[in-house]
């Protein structure tokens, strides 16, 4: 039974790090980014907050500047016409995803005319999801509470007038907090249900590559890589009822997946310029997951057989005068999860982002921008058939989503 928990509890904490970017991965790093839904995030380099995707972009700034934003991302997702292995149902469930803010920071400095340091404070993975301890699919996830915190120093070379190339070390701590229900047979048409709750933290590194390249002033082109990040899961698991003597630490060996990145960015004229952007996520090397208990080795195996996910932006600004900047962007976001392995944790689906933003410079060193994206996902459905290995306590569910989102971000910039 244990073994139930803590499988369903862990895949949560993965599945969940491939947020936004197919998930529930925090992209929004960026106010002005976001404004072109992330065309170009990488060879924009408009202001340092660009470094998130791209640490070769600090070569671009000079002296010392400061960056200030947050993004208030609001989704929305309901399920509906869920049925479990026991014939239970739930019609409606409404609003299983809550709202939440992810501040950013970054501070850079030019050392001299080659070198460019800069550190990063983001939250780049994050989700709250909440069901009714009675819903149909209880035995799969009931509450979902996750944040991971990141630090990143970074370093920039500027290697010719045109190649520029960067690096910075990912410094991330991730906490858990996981619950679902759990159920036991204990004689034929006799079953005791109970609810298990997982709490757990890690802190691992990983690094991030890139290098930007200008062909002229007016046009540029960046690459990015952002490395695997090997997590241990360190916990316990706990229960509220008769199923209490099963509690105890588990651990997990958790790889989370690498990133490619490559933007362009071309000014037409002084006024308008176009870009656009490709990444994609390796979520194919989770094919399963290894759980292992304080009093059970083997605790469990489960199957995930992900996919790689792509993303592709396109975007424009317009230069309405020296203070005022309009930005517009539309992307597809394509998801990692497919119809046979989605769980009620991620509901995850493909979406399509259409994002716009504002930027308003009061004077040399004073900027703020605005960045607006509604994100509309495919309807989705959960079936599982309780048959892929460690779902057989589990049991089988259906269920039907529809999910879409409204980010709203800010950001103050000062040039020192």
């Amino acid at each position: 039974m244990k073994k139930l928990l803590t499988t369903t509890a862990l895949i949560a904490v993965f599945a969940w790090s491939n947020a936004n970017a197919s998930g529930f991965f925090l992209k929004e790093q960026s106010a002005s980014a976001q404004g072109n839904a992330f065309a170009g995030a990488t060879a924009g380099a408009e202001d340092i907050s660009y470094s998130f995707y791209n640490p070769a972009i600090l070569t671009k700034h000079e002296g010392t500047k400061i960056y200030l934003g947050g993004t208030w991302i609001s989704p929305r997702s309901t399920a509906k016409n869920a049925i479990n292995e026991y014939g239970e149902t739930s019609g409606y469930v409404d609003n299983i995803v809550h709202a939440a803010m992810s501040p950013h920071f970054y501070l850079s400095h030019q050392i001299n005319d080659k070198i460019t340091t800069g550190i990063s404070l983001n939250v780049p993975y994050g989700m709250i999801t909440k069901y009714d301890s009675q819903w149909a699919g209880r035995l799969h996830g009931t509450v979902s509470k996750v944040t991971a915190v990141t630090v990143t120093p970074m370093v920039a070379y500027k290697a010719t007038d045109k190649l520029s190339i960067g690096a910075g070390a990912q410094i991330q701590y991730i906490k858990a907090i996981l619950r679902n229900g759990v159920r036991q047979t204990i004689a034929p048409g006799i079953a005791l249900e109970d609810n298990a709750s997982l709490k757990g933290d890690t802190l691992d590194i990983g690094y991030q590559l890139g290098a930007l390249y200008e062909f002229t002033p007016q046009t540029r082109i960046g690459i990015s890589y952002r490395s695997q990040i090997r997590h241990k899961l360190q916990g316990d698991v706990s229960f509220d009822g008769l199923m209490s003597p099963l509690n105890q630490d588990i651990s997990a060996r958790l790889t989370t997946p690498a990133s490619f990145n490559i933007g362009a960015y071309h000014e037409l004229n002084d006024r308008w310029a176009i870009m656009a952007e490709y990444s994609r996520v390796y979520w194919s090397k989770f094919k399963n997951l290894n759980i292992v208990g304080e009093k059970t080795p083997n605790l469990s195996f489960t199957e995930e057989n992900w996919k790689d996910a792509d993303f592709y932006a396109v975007g424009a600004s317009y230069k309405i005068d020296d203070q005022w900047k309009l930005r517009l962007g539309l992307a597809l976001d394509k998801s990692a999860v497919g119809d046979e392995y989605r769980t009620p944790r991620i509901p995850d689906a493909n979406r399509i982002w259409y994002s716009a933003g504002l930027q308003y410079q009061y004077n040399e060193k004073l900027t703020f921008n605005l960045g607006y994206t509604y994100i509309h996902a495919d309807k989705s459905k959960v079936d599982l058939r309780g048959d892929h290995l460690g779902d057989a306590s589990r049991g089988a569910l259906k269920a039907d989503y529809s999910n879409r989102v409204n980010i709203f971000a800010f950001s103050v910039n000062y040039n020192f």
